[in-house]
């Protein structure tokens, strides 16, 4: 199923990220600028064609840099940390794609889906950080092996969730 957003969901997502929502054919674009020297765009697509599947693609441009997060699932806005993760699983592994209202963003890739809900003290220092950031995004995630609970029908439509 492809994610799709609502209204409330495009309010919600500028709202943290301290940008208005514009529409050009498929996209719905943010632009984020903190200051001069911190700013990008945000571009998402909902229910294209991604190769011979459809689904949703993030995409996100910078100054330096040009990243994409394929077949988003959910997303989760927190507003105690002035930002937004776009997340996606395949197979036990989980990317995500942070949006932050200061301008900056970070992208989590093919991480081990088993290290979002463990003790992150076990984990390097190169490593925990993924696992804390995606953590928030734990219980959009279908259930899989690790025997989590499913999200609710009205959670998979919605697939947004605030953190405060």
């Amino acid at each position: 199923m492809s994610l799709t957003f609502s209204d409330a969901d495009l309010a919600r997502i500028g709202e943290v990220l301290g940008a208005s929502p514009s529409k050009t054919g498929k996209a719905v674009r943010y632009e984020v600028q903190a200051d001069q020297n911190r700013k990008l765009a945000l571009e998402m697509y909902a229910d294209i064609a991604i190769g011979k599947k459809r689904g949703t693609l993030i995409s996100v441009y910078t100054p330096t840099a040009h990243l994409q997060l394929h077949f988003c699932t959910g997303y989760v806005v927190s507003d105690m940390l002035g930002e937004v993760t776009f997340v996606g699983e395949a197979e036990g592994k989980v990317s995500g794609l942070t949006i932050e209202r200061a301008g900056g963003c970070s992208l989590y890739a093919n991480v081990d889906r088993n290290i979002l809900s463990g003790d992150f003290t076990t984990l390097g220092p190169e490593v925990m950080m993924s696992g804390i950031a995606l953590s928030l995004t734990e219980d959009l995630l279908p259930s899989g092996r690790s025997g989590r609970k499913t999200p609710s029908a009205r959670t998979r439509k919605k697939a947004g969730r605030s953190v405060r």
